[in-house]
Protein backbone atom coordinates (compact mmCIF):
# COMPACT_ATOMS: atom_id res chain seq x y z
CA UNK A 1 0.00 0.00 0.00
CA UNK A 2 2.91 2.41 0.66
CA UNK A 3 4.16 2.10 -2.70
CA UNK A 4 0.74 2.79 -4.45
CA UNK A 5 1.05 5.57 -2.00
CA UNK A 6 4.07 7.03 -3.61
CA UNK A 7 3.43 6.46 -7.02
CA UNK A 8 0.04 8.03 -6.52
CA UNK A 9 1.73 11.05 -4.79
CA UNK A 10 4.53 11.28 -7.53
CA UNK A 11 1.77 11.39 -10.07
CA UNK A 12 -0.39 14.13 -9.03
CA UNK A 13 3.03 15.97 -7.75
CA UNK A 14 3.96 16.52 -11.56
CA UNK A 15 0.88 17.33 -12.70
CA UNK A 16 0.37 20.09 -9.99
CA UNK A 17 4.04 20.84 -10.53
CA UNK A 18 3.25 21.17 -14.61
CA UNK A 19 -0.16 23.59 -13.73
CA UNK A 20 2.54 25.43 -11.43
CA UNK A 21 4.73 26.32 -14.60
CA UNK A 22 1.41 27.09 -16.38
CA UNK A 23 0.83 29.41 -14.01
CA UNK A 24 4.17 30.98 -14.15
CA UNK A 25 4.24 30.93 -17.84
CA UNK A 26 0.37 32.23 -18.68
CA UNK A 27 -0.38 34.07 -15.50
CA UNK A 28 -4.24 33.93 -14.98
CA UNK A 29 -5.08 32.93 -18.89
CA UNK A 30 -5.90 29.85 -17.32
CA UNK A 31 -7.91 30.43 -14.19
CA UNK A 32 -12.02 30.77 -14.28
CA UNK A 33 -12.37 34.17 -12.11
CA UNK A 34 -12.14 37.26 -13.40
CA UNK A 35 -13.12 40.81 -12.77
CA UNK A 36 -16.76 40.31 -11.31
CA UNK A 37 -15.81 37.12 -9.21
CA UNK A 38 -12.28 38.15 -8.41
CA UNK A 39 -11.27 35.00 -6.16
CA UNK A 40 -11.56 31.47 -6.55
CA UNK A 41 -10.52 27.87 -5.24
CA UNK A 42 -7.06 29.10 -4.27
CA UNK A 43 -8.65 31.77 -1.42
CA UNK A 44 -10.55 29.30 -0.41
CA UNK A 45 -7.96 26.99 -0.16
CA UNK A 46 -6.05 29.97 1.75
CA UNK A 47 -8.42 30.59 4.51
CA UNK A 48 -8.82 26.51 4.93
CA UNK A 49 -5.64 26.07 5.33
CA UNK A 50 -4.64 28.89 7.80
CA UNK A 51 -7.82 27.72 10.11
CA UNK A 52 -6.44 24.33 10.08
CA UNK A 53 -2.97 25.83 11.22
CA UNK A 54 -4.26 28.05 13.85
CA UNK A 55 -6.94 25.11 15.06
CA UNK A 56 -3.90 22.56 15.39
CA UNK A 57 -1.48 25.25 17.02
CA UNK A 58 -4.41 25.75 19.52
CA UNK A 59 -4.45 22.40 20.41
CA UNK A 60 -0.91 22.30 21.18
CA UNK A 61 -1.24 24.74 23.87
CA UNK A 62 -3.40 22.42 25.79
CA UNK A 63 0.01 20.69 26.02
CA UNK A 64 2.38 23.38 26.49
CA UNK A 65 0.44 26.22 28.55
CA UNK A 66 -1.98 24.31 30.54
CA UNK A 67 0.08 21.18 31.11
CA UNK A 68 -2.49 18.74 30.27
CA UNK A 69 -0.34 15.30 30.63
CA UNK A 70 -3.03 13.66 28.50
CA UNK A 71 -2.41 15.12 24.79
CA UNK A 72 1.60 15.41 26.19
CA UNK A 73 2.49 13.38 23.16
CA UNK A 74 0.47 15.30 20.42
CA UNK A 75 2.65 18.62 21.36
CA UNK A 76 5.23 18.75 18.50
CA UNK A 77 3.01 16.93 16.58
CA UNK A 78 0.50 20.10 16.67
CA UNK A 79 3.04 22.44 16.03
CA UNK A 80 5.14 20.99 12.73
CA UNK A 81 1.15 20.27 11.66
CA UNK A 82 0.32 24.32 11.83
CA UNK A 83 3.96 25.16 10.51
CA UNK A 84 3.74 23.21 7.73
CA UNK A 85 -0.57 24.33 7.06
CA UNK A 86 0.58 27.59 7.50
CA UNK A 87 3.38 27.24 4.38
CA UNK A 88 0.75 25.30 2.60
CA UNK A 89 -1.69 28.50 3.26
CA UNK A 90 0.54 31.46 2.15
CA UNK A 91 1.35 29.51 -0.66
CA UNK A 92 -2.47 28.99 -1.93
CA UNK A 93 -2.82 32.68 -1.73
CA UNK A 94 0.58 33.36 -3.31
CA UNK A 95 -0.52 32.00 -6.38
CA UNK A 96 -3.70 33.89 -6.13
CA UNK A 97 -1.87 37.43 -6.43
CA UNK A 98 -1.37 38.74 -9.91
CA UNK A 99 2.21 40.05 -9.51
CA UNK A 100 3.09 37.32 -7.05
CA UNK A 101 7.50 39.25 -7.05
CA UNK A 102 5.58 41.92 -5.36
CA UNK A 103 4.26 40.18 -2.33
CA UNK A 104 6.89 42.05 -0.11
CA UNK A 105 5.28 45.89 -0.92
CA UNK A 106 2.93 44.88 1.92
CA UNK A 107 5.78 45.23 4.78
CA UNK A 108 7.70 48.67 2.84
CA UNK A 109 4.13 50.44 1.92
CA UNK A 110 1.64 49.23 3.96
CA UNK A 111 -1.56 50.95 4.71
CA UNK A 112 -1.60 50.87 8.54
CA UNK A 113 -3.41 51.56 10.38
CA UNK A 114 -6.50 51.19 8.11
CA UNK A 115 -6.03 48.32 5.95
CA UNK A 116 -7.73 45.25 7.33
CA UNK A 117 -5.15 43.29 4.69
CA UNK A 118 -1.95 44.62 5.83
CA UNK A 119 -2.84 44.26 9.29
CA UNK A 120 -3.61 40.64 8.32
CA UNK A 121 -0.24 40.22 7.10
CA UNK A 122 2.05 41.50 9.74
CA UNK A 123 0.22 39.17 12.13
CA UNK A 124 0.96 36.35 9.66
CA UNK A 125 4.60 37.50 10.09
CA UNK A 126 4.31 37.52 13.39
CA UNK A 127 2.62 33.89 14.18
CA UNK A 128 4.81 32.53 11.66
CA UNK A 129 7.94 33.78 13.52
CA UNK A 130 6.90 33.01 17.23
CA UNK A 131 5.56 29.23 15.61
CA UNK A 132 8.81 28.75 14.45
CA UNK A 133 10.71 29.56 17.57
CA UNK A 134 8.26 27.59 19.30
CA UNK A 135 9.02 24.71 17.41
CA UNK A 136 12.86 24.95 17.70
CA UNK A 137 12.64 25.24 20.98
CA UNK A 138 10.28 22.51 22.02
CA UNK A 139 12.24 19.68 20.13
CA UNK A 140 15.64 20.98 22.06
CA UNK A 141 13.94 20.67 25.21
CA UNK A 142 12.95 16.88 24.11
CA UNK A 143 16.30 16.48 23.21
CA UNK A 144 17.74 15.34 26.54
CA UNK A 145 20.80 17.51 26.06
CA UNK A 146 19.32 20.14 28.51
CA UNK A 147 19.53 19.56 31.74
CA UNK A 148 18.45 21.67 35.89
CA UNK A 149 18.37 25.00 35.59
CA UNK A 150 18.70 25.35 32.06
CA UNK A 151 15.99 23.27 31.22
CA UNK A 152 13.35 25.12 33.63
CA UNK A 153 14.00 27.85 32.11
CA UNK A 154 13.82 26.64 28.64
CA UNK A 155 10.62 25.34 29.50
CA UNK A 156 9.55 28.68 30.85
CA UNK A 157 10.17 30.03 27.97
CA UNK A 158 8.08 27.81 25.63
CA UNK A 159 5.04 28.44 28.10
CA UNK A 160 5.41 31.88 27.46
CA UNK A 161 6.00 31.71 23.53
CA UNK A 162 2.97 29.51 23.86
CA UNK A 163 0.75 31.57 25.83
CA UNK A 164 1.87 34.53 23.49
CA UNK A 165 0.50 32.32 20.32
CA UNK A 166 -2.86 31.80 21.85
CA UNK A 167 -4.21 35.02 21.15
CA UNK A 168 -2.20 35.80 18.53
CA UNK A 169 -3.46 33.07 16.89
CA UNK A 170 -7.32 34.23 17.68
CA UNK A 171 -6.59 37.31 16.21
CA UNK A 172 -4.96 36.23 13.06
CA UNK A 173 -7.66 33.75 11.99
CA UNK A 174 -10.23 36.41 13.57
CA UNK A 175 -8.54 38.77 11.12
CA UNK A 176 -9.44 36.91 7.99
CA UNK A 177 -12.75 36.82 8.90
CA UNK A 178 -12.67 40.83 9.69
CA UNK A 179 -11.58 40.90 6.15
CA UNK A 180 -14.43 39.48 4.76
CA UNK A 181 -16.99 40.82 7.74
CA UNK A 182 -15.75 44.42 6.50
CA UNK A 183 -16.70 44.34 3.17
CA UNK A 184 -19.86 46.49 3.70
CA UNK A 185 -21.01 46.03 -0.18
CA UNK A 186 -21.19 42.23 0.31
CA UNK A 187 -24.41 41.28 2.70
CA UNK A 188 -23.40 37.76 2.90
CA UNK A 189 -19.94 38.37 4.23
CA UNK A 190 -20.77 41.17 6.33
CA UNK A 191 -21.54 40.42 9.61
CA UNK A 192 -20.34 40.33 13.49
CA UNK A 193 -20.33 36.71 13.55
CA UNK A 194 -18.06 36.24 10.49
CA UNK A 195 -14.90 36.64 12.55
CA UNK A 196 -16.37 34.66 15.10
CA UNK A 197 -17.32 31.56 12.54
CA UNK A 198 -14.08 31.84 11.29
CA UNK A 199 -12.80 30.97 14.66
CA UNK A 200 -14.62 28.15 15.11
CA UNK A 201 -14.44 26.77 12.24
CA UNK A 202 -10.89 26.85 12.17
CA UNK A 203 -10.39 25.09 15.86
CA UNK A 204 -12.74 22.24 14.05
CA UNK A 205 -11.10 22.12 10.79
CA UNK A 206 -7.89 21.74 12.77
CA UNK A 207 -8.63 19.69 15.74
CA UNK A 208 -9.65 16.91 12.87
CA UNK A 209 -6.58 17.18 11.00
CA UNK A 210 -4.68 16.43 13.99
CA UNK A 211 -7.47 13.79 14.92
CA UNK A 212 -7.10 12.07 11.66
CA UNK A 213 -2.95 12.13 11.77
CA UNK A 214 -3.12 10.61 15.29
CA UNK A 215 -5.38 7.68 14.64
CA UNK A 216 -4.26 6.86 11.59
CA UNK A 217 -0.30 7.26 11.95
CA UNK A 218 0.74 7.30 15.19
CA UNK A 219 2.72 4.17 15.40
CA UNK A 220 1.73 2.69 18.59
CA UNK A 221 -1.87 1.33 18.07
CA UNK A 222 -2.26 -1.19 21.15
CA UNK A 223 -2.11 1.31 24.22
CA UNK A 224 -4.44 2.30 26.31
CA UNK A 225 -3.36 6.25 25.67
CA UNK A 226 -3.90 5.89 22.47
CA UNK A 227 -7.09 4.78 22.63
CA UNK A 228 -7.89 7.67 25.29
CA UNK A 229 -5.98 10.16 23.42
CA UNK A 230 -8.25 9.51 20.25
CA UNK A 231 -11.59 9.42 22.46
CA UNK A 232 -10.95 12.54 23.73
CA UNK A 233 -10.15 14.52 20.19
CA UNK A 234 -13.24 13.00 18.81
CA UNK A 235 -15.49 14.63 22.15
CA UNK A 236 -13.46 17.96 21.16
CA UNK A 237 -14.18 17.33 17.37
CA UNK A 238 -17.60 16.49 18.06
CA UNK A 239 -18.54 19.69 20.27
CA UNK A 240 -16.99 22.11 17.82
CA UNK A 241 -19.11 20.39 14.89
CA UNK A 242 -21.95 21.23 16.77
CA UNK A 243 -21.16 25.10 18.06
CA UNK A 244 -19.79 25.57 14.32
CA UNK A 245 -23.32 24.52 12.97
CA UNK A 246 -25.30 26.59 15.33
CA UNK A 247 -23.26 29.79 14.95
CA UNK A 248 -24.18 28.74 10.51
CA UNK A 249 -27.74 27.93 11.65
CA UNK A 250 -27.62 31.36 13.69
CA UNK A 251 -26.45 33.46 10.59
CA UNK A 252 -28.67 31.66 7.96
CA UNK A 253 -32.19 31.56 9.74
CA UNK A 254 -31.68 34.96 10.86
CA UNK A 255 -30.59 36.47 7.43
CA UNK A 256 -33.32 34.49 5.59
CA UNK A 257 -36.32 35.43 8.07
CA UNK A 258 -37.79 37.95 6.24
CA UNK A 259 -34.39 39.38 5.03
CA UNK A 260 -34.11 41.58 2.09
CA UNK A 261 -33.58 40.43 -1.42
CA UNK A 262 -30.39 41.84 -1.91
CA UNK A 263 -29.38 40.45 1.28
CA UNK A 264 -30.10 36.98 1.02
CA UNK A 265 -29.62 36.54 -2.50
CA UNK A 266 -25.94 35.29 -1.53
CA UNK A 267 -27.46 32.53 0.80
CA UNK A 268 -30.12 31.28 -1.42
CA UNK A 269 -27.45 30.85 -3.66
CA UNK A 270 -25.12 28.74 -1.82
CA UNK A 271 -28.85 26.70 -0.28
CA UNK A 272 -30.45 26.56 -3.80
CA UNK A 273 -28.66 27.80 -6.52
CA UNK A 274 -25.85 26.22 -8.63
CA UNK A 275 -23.56 25.59 -5.40
CA UNK A 276 -26.60 23.58 -3.34
CA UNK A 277 -24.74 20.08 -3.49
CA UNK A 278 -21.66 21.85 -1.70
CA UNK A 279 -23.86 23.11 0.77
CA UNK A 280 -26.08 20.26 1.72
CA UNK A 281 -24.20 17.27 -0.08
CA UNK A 282 -20.20 18.18 1.04
CA UNK A 283 -21.14 19.97 4.08
CA UNK A 284 -24.13 18.79 5.83
CA UNK A 285 -24.28 15.12 4.70
CA UNK A 286 -20.86 14.33 4.39
CA UNK A 287 -19.39 16.99 6.54
CA UNK A 288 -22.05 17.44 9.81
CA UNK A 289 -24.46 13.90 10.03
CA UNK A 290 -22.57 11.55 8.99
CA UNK A 291 -19.23 12.19 11.27
CA UNK A 292 -21.77 13.54 14.27
CA UNK A 293 -23.63 10.03 13.76
CA UNK A 294 -20.14 8.32 13.72
CA UNK A 295 -18.96 10.25 16.81
CA UNK A 296 -21.75 9.14 18.77
CA UNK A 297 -22.09 5.61 17.67
CA UNK A 298 -18.44 4.55 17.72
CA UNK A 299 -16.86 7.41 19.74
CA UNK A 300 -14.45 4.33 21.82
CA UNK A 301 -13.52 2.62 18.34
CA UNK A 302 -10.12 4.73 17.16
CA UNK A 303 -10.71 3.69 13.28
CA UNK A 304 -14.20 5.35 13.28
CA UNK A 305 -12.89 8.43 15.30
CA UNK A 306 -10.44 8.92 12.90
CA UNK A 307 -13.23 8.30 9.70
CA UNK A 308 -15.22 10.70 10.86
CA UNK A 309 -12.49 13.14 11.37
CA UNK A 310 -11.18 12.73 8.09
CA UNK A 311 -14.59 13.63 6.57
CA UNK A 312 -14.67 16.70 8.37
CA UNK A 313 -10.96 17.73 7.15
CA UNK A 314 -11.84 16.79 3.81
CA UNK A 315 -15.34 18.48 3.51
CA UNK A 316 -14.22 21.26 5.19
CA UNK A 317 -13.00 23.10 1.84
CA UNK A 318 -16.48 22.99 0.74
CA UNK A 319 -17.68 25.48 3.95
CA UNK A 320 -14.72 27.81 2.87
CA UNK A 321 -15.65 27.65 -1.34
CA UNK A 322 -19.14 28.38 0.73
CA UNK A 323 -17.94 31.50 2.28
CA UNK A 324 -15.98 32.89 -1.29
CA UNK A 325 -17.94 32.22 -4.41
CA UNK A 326 -21.74 33.01 -3.42
CA UNK A 327 -20.79 36.41 -1.98
CA UNK A 328 -18.91 37.08 -5.50
CA UNK A 329 -21.39 35.26 -7.95
CA UNK A 330 -24.52 37.65 -7.07
CA UNK A 331 -24.65 40.92 -9.22
CA UNK A 332 -24.69 43.73 -6.66
CA UNK A 333 -26.53 46.02 -9.35
CA UNK A 334 -29.94 44.52 -10.66
CA UNK A 335 -29.26 43.90 -14.68
CA UNK A 336 -25.40 44.26 -14.04
CA UNK A 337 -25.13 40.49 -15.40
CA UNK A 338 -26.73 41.29 -18.23
CA UNK A 339 -24.87 44.94 -19.29
CA UNK A 340 -22.01 43.88 -20.88
CA UNK A 341 -20.74 40.32 -22.20
CA UNK A 342 -17.32 39.15 -21.71
CA UNK A 343 -15.59 35.62 -20.14
CA UNK A 344 -13.82 37.76 -17.58
CA UNK A 345 -17.02 39.48 -16.53
CA UNK A 346 -19.30 36.57 -15.91
CA UNK A 347 -21.41 35.99 -12.47
CA UNK A 348 -20.11 32.46 -12.44
CA UNK A 349 -17.61 30.39 -11.36
CA UNK A 350 -16.24 26.90 -11.65
CA UNK A 351 -12.63 26.51 -10.87
CA UNK A 352 -10.79 25.50 -13.88
CA UNK A 353 -8.35 22.00 -14.16
CA UNK A 354 -5.70 24.61 -13.80
CA UNK A 355 -6.96 26.06 -10.57
CA UNK A 356 -7.69 22.14 -9.22
CA UNK A 357 -3.85 21.38 -10.10
CA UNK A 358 -1.90 23.77 -8.78
CA UNK A 359 -4.45 23.20 -5.22
CA UNK A 360 -3.28 19.56 -5.43
CA UNK A 361 0.41 20.52 -5.84
CA UNK A 362 0.37 22.45 -2.92
CA UNK A 363 -1.63 19.36 -1.36
CA UNK A 364 1.18 16.88 -2.13
CA UNK A 365 3.57 19.36 -1.00
CA UNK A 366 2.14 19.50 2.49
CA UNK A 367 2.03 16.28 2.25
CA UNK A 368 5.70 15.56 1.48
CA UNK A 369 6.74 18.08 3.83
CA UNK A 370 4.73 15.83 6.64
CA UNK A 371 6.13 12.48 5.73
CA UNK A 372 9.93 14.30 5.83
CA UNK A 373 9.09 15.48 9.32
CA UNK A 374 7.33 12.33 10.11
CA UNK A 375 10.63 10.39 9.17
CA UNK A 376 13.57 12.16 10.44
CA UNK A 377 11.84 14.00 13.81
CA UNK A 378 9.60 10.86 14.89
CA UNK A 379 6.43 12.82 14.98
CA UNK A 380 4.12 9.83 15.26
CA UNK A 381 6.68 7.48 17.41
CA UNK A 382 5.49 7.34 21.13
CA UNK A 383 8.90 6.70 22.04
CA UNK A 384 10.24 9.63 21.01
Amino acid sequence: MKKVFYVLWAIAFLFGAFAVYQKFTHGDLLVNFGSRVVWGLWVAMYIYFIGLSAGAFLLSSLVYVFKMKVFEKLGKLALITALITLICALLSIWFDLGHQWRFFEVFTTPNLPSSMMAWMIWLYTAYFLLLLGETLLAFRIDSGKLTGAKLVRKQRTLQILASVGIPLAIAFHGGVGALFGVVASNPIWHSALTPIYFLVGAILSGCALLTMIFVFLWKDKTSEDYRQISFLLGRIVLITVLFDVLLEWSELSIAMWLGASTHIQGFKDMLYGHYWYVFWIIHILLGVIVPVVIFLVKSKKPYWVGLASLLVVFTFLGVRLNIVIPGLVTPKIPGMASAFFSKRLLYSYTPSYQEWMVGLFIVTLGIALFYLGDKYLKLTNPHN
